[in-house]
């Protein structure tokens, strides 16, 4: 709790970070649309993949400030000498950094899924693959962020590592609203997004930790 406070009232102090993290998602959802044109169907045909993969590039867009800034002032190395579980820490600051960049995405997606007429269902089908697969997002790329903590080009190392483990979640929150609009049933994409923040929170703290131990050394 107290790495999300303290997480959470330094992004205030740094707003720029935050807007700059939503600002690229709003633009991303809202150019589709002019480029395509207004034919309806085709943009609720491709509604879900836009949304999602503007929410994937944006969450990792703020991947490389998770650690760095407390590695640069040293922060870092009294966590891993505090007497707390490291595991704990990162877990703290992969929810704050989901609740600075992956909530915001969360709330704007169902304002930006008017512009593609996507039905009310389907905007809450949308919503909800994204409110359990976001933080999916935030924790694989805090492994990602811990093993290029402190590598010259580590903002593209970072991209290459976790690019390939956000695949999943991007094909199951597409398909869950894809499915819906379909008539098909989606609680199977739901449940394996759920079921993969359930291993993220198991297994992405540990690794995390393990990765910066590796790093810091």
């Amino acid at each position: 709790m107290w790495i999300i406070k303290r997480d959470l009232l330094l992004a205030i102090r740094r707003q720029s970070d935050v807007l700059t993290t939503l600002f690229f998602f709003i633009i991303v959802v809202s150019l589709f649309p002019l480029s395509v044109g207004p034919e309806m169907n085709m943009l609720r045909v491709m509604a879900p993949g836009v949304v999602w993969v503007a929410a994937l590039l944006a969450s990792m867009l703020s991947l490389g400030r998770m650690f760095s800034n407390d590695y640069l002032d040293g922060t870092l190395e009294q966590m891993l000498l505090s007497p707390q579980s490291l595991s704990l820490l990162v877990l703290g600051k992969a929810i704050a950094h989901w609740l600075v960049t992956g909530m915001p995405l969360v709330l704007m997606a169902p304002v930006l899924g008017i512009q593609y007429d996507l039905p009310v269902d389907a905007l809450l089908v949308l919503t909800v693959s994204l409110l359990l697969g976001t933080p999916v997002l935030s924790l694989i790329g805090a492994i990602g962020a811990a093993l290029t903590l402190g590598l010259r080009g580590g903002g593209v190392l970072v991209s290459l590592l976790v690019l390939p483990l956000y695949i999943p979640v991007l094909i199951f929150g597409a398909g869950a609203v894809e499915a819906n609009m379909s008539g098909v049933n989606f609680d199977a994409h739901l449940s394996l997004i759920g079921a993969f923040l359930l291993v993220s929170l198991v297994l992405a703290p540990w690794a995390a930790a393990s990765s910066l131990k590796v790093s810091l050394e």
